[in-house]
């Protein structure tokens, strides 16, 4: 089981890629209700974190993702990043914007993009 801020630092930077482009399609909506499911995300945090980013810039999304991935445990982040990963690869299109929302990500929690992609494929999916 994952730490909350695991889970909140993972649905900030899940909803700014899924927003990057404006809108989120039936697909990404179905690819956010799999990892809710998949990382035991309550409804509770997750209608907290929906009710906050309707408010919030994109800017508090970032900053605050980063926060709390900052705070998640190696492995916490390396898995947070897989998700993230997988998602931007099943997007038929990965915008610039993703990219640099990835790669800052990844940055500034110090993991390595090379560890992502290799935990990626060994997970299958």
């Amino acid at each position: 089981m994952h730490s909350d801020n695991f889970q909140l630092g993972l649905l900030h930077f899940v909803h700014l890629l899924v927003t990057v482009d404006g809108h989120i399609d039936d697909r990404e909506r179905a690819a956010i209700l799999e990892i809710k499911k998949e990382e035991s995300i309550s409804d509770k945090v997750f209608h907290d974190f929906e009710r906050k980013a309707e408010i919030a810039s994109e800017a508090e999304i970032y900053t605050d993702g980063i926060n709390f991935l900052s705070s998640c445990s190696e492995d916490e982040k390396l898995a947070a990043f897989v998700h993230l990963y997988k998602l931007a690869e099943a997007d038929t299109s990965i915008s610039n914007k993703e990219v640099r929302f990835l790669l800052y990500g990844l940055k500034a929690t110090k993991i390595s993009f090379e560890d992502v992609v290799l935990t990626a494929g060994m997970s299958g999916r």
